[in-house]
């Protein structure tokens, strides 16, 4: 088959999650036979024609100069060219900023759309924006031939709001296999003395209604490192309300992967804050690095958790957690989100899943045919 991957900044990933499964799943595409292109941003730091046998195609990108109204133009650029390839499938990642070119597509490609997580949900943005994205939503939704769903959840919605089927496949995680205990001296923590959030400074992900009930925990001063970008209007908000706990400690982002794998592994309480979308990366990650997850309760937490974490709900439920809880006490649930990494969310069957869903949707174009 010949494919095309939009949608994202390119391969190989220096950006996030979407862009870091264009890359494993291009990669495995060309190894097992297939054609494949990914569109890359004109300035992606990437500039050679070939990426491990995929095909490059570099479209001029504008967001530098215009913000994110250049996305929609990164994305028109990208389908007009599409228009030329002769491509068998086109699989979009998101749906943000391409949808409202939906009637550009090429007529003869196969359409599939991984429609994220609810992106309109997210209180970072406008009521208009919201109503926007809801409206580009609904575009993707409609007029894809075929949709991804990343969690369980994304997947009873489409079916609930758009009366659409959508192929339930997970994210991905690479398993945690050395744990290096003298990185987290850097970090003035100690094994199993510390615990940490770790999410981008946004509401929907609930950092405010962990460090309340950090705060509220008046005897127990254990450090909770707060890992993520911090200097922006909500950080300066958060640092300002908690500044007189110094337990809590904002260290702000920690991009080197092997420190970040042993900061969870050796923490005792890992909190994950997000709320709103599909399959979190960051959630999944925690699960490989052996963290014990204390999640925000809500379905697309509890669809990937299960069983195997305690739940949150207010600063009140954090407080009882923190007097209650320990990660040596609970090395079963550890254990067992660690085996769904191994068995369910591992990057070979993950890609072999999408591979199967493109066969089907291939063999049934040409059936029709």
């Amino acid at each position: 088959m010949k494919i095309a991957i939009l949608g994202t900044r390119g391969v190989p990933n220096y950006y996030g999650g979407f862009e870091q499964f264009a890359e494993f799943f291009s990669v495995y595409l060309v190894a097992k036979g297939h054609e494949v292109y990914v569109y890359n941003s004109h300035n992606h730091p990437f500039q050679e024609k070939v990426f491990h046998g995929v095909h490059i195609i570099h479209q001029n990108d504008p967001e530098h100069k215009l913000g994110t109204f250049g996305q929609f133009i990164y994305d028109y650029n990208c389908i007009m060219d599409s228009r030329k390839r002769n491509f068998d499938i086109i699989l979009q990642l998101g749906y943000t900023s391409n949808s409202i070119w939906f009637f550009l597509l090429p007529q003869k490609p196969i359409i599939i759309t991984n429609m994220d997580g609810l992106e309109w949900k997210r209180t970072k943005y406008s009521r208009p924006v919201q109503q926007f994205l809801k409206f580009a939503e609904r575009l993707a939704a409609i007029s894809s031939d075929y949709l991804v769903s990343d969690s369980l959840g994304i997947q009873s919605f489409l079916k609930k709001q758009y009366k659409k089927e959508s192929t339930f496949i997970a994210y991905g995680a690479h398993p945690f296999t050395h744990p290096n205990e003298s990185l987290i001296a850097h970090y003035e923590v100690e094994k199993g003395n510390y615990n940490m959030i770790m999410a981008r400074f946004e509401p929907e992900n609930n950092l405010d209604m962990v460090l309340e009930g950090v705060s509220l925990n008046e005897d127990d001063k254990t450090t909770i490192l707060v890992v993520g970008n911090h200097n922006t209007k909500y950080g300066e908000y958060l640092k300002g309300k908690f500044k007189y706990f110094p337990h809590i400690r904002f260290i702000g982002g920690v991009y080197n992967i092997e420190h970040l794998d042993n900061l969870r592994y050796f923490s005792n309480l890992y909190f994950h804050g997000h709320s709103v979308g599909g399959t979190n990366p960051s959630l999944l990650e925690a699960m490989a690095s052996k963290a014990l997850v204390i999640a925000h309760h809500n379905d697309f937490n509890k669809g990937i958790l299960k069983d195997n974490a305690y739940y949150f709900s207010s600063a009140a439920q954090v407080t009882n957690i923190l007097k209650t809880i320990q990660k040596s006490d609970n090395l079963l649930m550890v254990e067992n989100n660690y085996k769904a990494i191994v068995n369910e969310y591992n990057w070979e069957k993950i890609n072999g899943e999408y591979l199967q869903l493109f066969e089907d949707c291939f063999a049934k174009a040409q059936a029709r045919k």
